[in-house]
């Protein structure tokens, strides 16, 4: 999925400065962020190392954010190769941010230059400011309306093109937080408390999102979810 070329529809203001919000409550940096407005005339930041997602749902938008130091995981490796792809570590602050749109799909983060997106005049652009100063800069673009959405026959006929894709289809069964320290000192035999109990449904997650709640079965051998649970919207956002 690509950035879209077109100017897209603008979001108001105050949808703009939420999911800047968001994304900087959980940007991977040393000290935390405030995203301000940028009000210059021309944004003259670094745009090339910029990664960038597209978020598709009741409205769609492109985002894209960039860091003036990279963070830690992203540094060489013995190897030379980066510890972490700097796309993985930010896409967890751009799901966050594409979470307060609604209910929808972000696609998978990735590295390009971002110079059409933050020179777009439908994007809003802020800069991401920590003690130092401007470490960092976040573009976001509507490409959609929530004021109007599409009649159904619309949606309908725009689904059946892509009835055939695939998507990953993920059962989860907890979570937890580890500290990096922790995760690196890990060895065969380490457990990991999760922050779920015995006996509670497992989530079921297309691309990421959440869609249901089932229970683990073995069906020859193999394990399988059988689905105790929809959910809509709603429920998926709460």
């Amino acid at each position: 999925m690509n950035m879209a070329i077109a100017s897209g529809a603008a979001l108001s203001l105050g949808q703009a400065q939420a999911a800047a919000d968001a994304l900087a409550a959980v940007l991977p940096t040393g000290a935390p962020l405030t995203p301000l407005l940028h009000t210059g005339e021309a944004f003259a930041g670094r745009t090339g190392n910029a990664v960038v997602a597209s978020f598709v749902g009741a409205v769609s938008a492109d985002l894209a954010v960039v860091l003036l130091e990279a963070p830690a995981l992203v540094d060489d490796g013995a190897d030379g190769a980066p510890v972490v792809a700097l796309q993985d570590v930010l896409q967890p602050a751009l799901e966050s941010a594409s979470d307060t749109f609604g209910a929808g799909v972000l696609d998978d983060a990735r590295v390009e230059d971002a110079a059409e997106l933050f020179s777009d005049p439908s994007a809003t652009v802020f800069e991401l400011t920590g003690p130092a100063g401007v470490a960092g800069w976040f573009a976001v673009r509507g490409r959609g309306s929530l004021d109007r959405p599409a009649p159904t026959s619309a949606i309908a006929g725009k689904l059946a093109r892509i009835s055939n894709v695939e998507m990953a289809l993920t059962v989860e069964i907890g979570r937890t937080r580890m500290a990096v320290r922790d995760v690196l000192s890990m060895e065969p035999g380490a457990v990991i408390e999760l922050d779920r109990s015995a006996g509670s449904p497992a989530d079921v997650l297309l691309n990421g999102r959440l869609i249901a709640h089932g229970e683990i079965v073995v069906v020859d051998q193999d394990y399988a979810v059988r689905i105790t649970k929809i959910l809509d919207a709603a429920e998926e956002l709460d």
